[in-house]
């Protein structure tokens, strides 16, 4: 498995946030954040509604979301969120598994929660928070800042080079002309710090280098002989941004 990482990553405890409506389930996993470093207890409330507004006041890094909560639910805020930070679900009911991860969560909780599990979790939100790409404003600085790793190795990589990028579960694929290569991150914050005059979100699951777009047909779209699908509305987009702009009149 590859990971995307920077020179530099950040090293201070990342700010989490716990949404449950059972206070003795908020106590424990208070407990656990306290034992590690690397977390720390930002703030806590016991409903969606309540999490919103702590979203748009403070900066949270890392959210411990239960499913099961009256009026709205997890999964139903966490979809709500137009910039969601990662997320780790926690329900008693594994029936919401699949649902969670097509929602690029970063785990997934079944409770009762061990320390073991919650250590593993906790340890995946941080391998993938300092894993961000941190693209400088520079555009050769931030082409030589890319790394992939591999193992123990750090191979360079251009994000000019990447084709499109492909959404599975909690983990990326990007495509090259001549390599694929997986990465553990989200689509939402790989599209963040991607150049937005460059990389544009054709799908849920795909976001494209616009420089490689062979040819748009219907609801199809060709990228280095890939037929790969764009929705109604972002292909509006997409032809009213970057194709109308610059077609050449007869």
């Amino acid at each position: 498995m590859a990971d995307i990482i920077s020179k530099h990553t950040d090293g201070r405890a990342l700010k989490c946030l716990i949404v449950d409506d059972e206070p003795i389930a908020i106590e424990g996993i208070v407990n656990y954040i306290n034992r590690m470093d690397f977390l720390e207890v930002e703030d806590s409330c016991s409903s969606a509604i309540e999490a919103a507004e702590i979203l748009k006041k403070k900066e949270i890094d890392l959210m411990f979301l239960d499913i099961n909560m009256p009026y709205l639910s997890g999964l139903e805020f966490l979809e709500s969120l137009e910039k969601a930070p990662m997320t780790i679900l926690t329900t008693a009911y594994s029936e919401y598994a699949l649902e969670g991860f097509r929602l690029h969560v970063v785990d997934y909780l079944l409770k009762p929660i061990t320390f073991q599990r919650f250590f593993q979790a906790a340890s995946k939100a941080q391998k993938l928070f300092q894993s961000q790409i941190l693209l400088q404003n520079n555009g050769e600085d931030a082409k030589s800042n890319m790394y992939i790793r591999q193992g123990d190795s750090f191979d360079r990589i251009a994000w000019q080079d990447i084709l499109y990028v492909e959404g599975m579960q909690n983990y990326l694929k990007l495509h090259f002309k001549d390599k694929t290569l997986v990465i553990h991150q989200t689509m939402t914050s790989l599209e963040e710090i991607l150049p937005k005059d460059t990389f544009f979100r054709i799908h849920r699951s795909f976001l494209l280098n616009i420089s490689y777009i062979d040819s748009i047909s219907g609801g199809r779209i060709f990228v280095n002989g890939k037929e790969l699908p764009i929705s109604k509305q972002r292909k509006e987009e997409l032809l009213n941004t970057v194709v109308y702009k610059n077609l050449l009149s007869k």
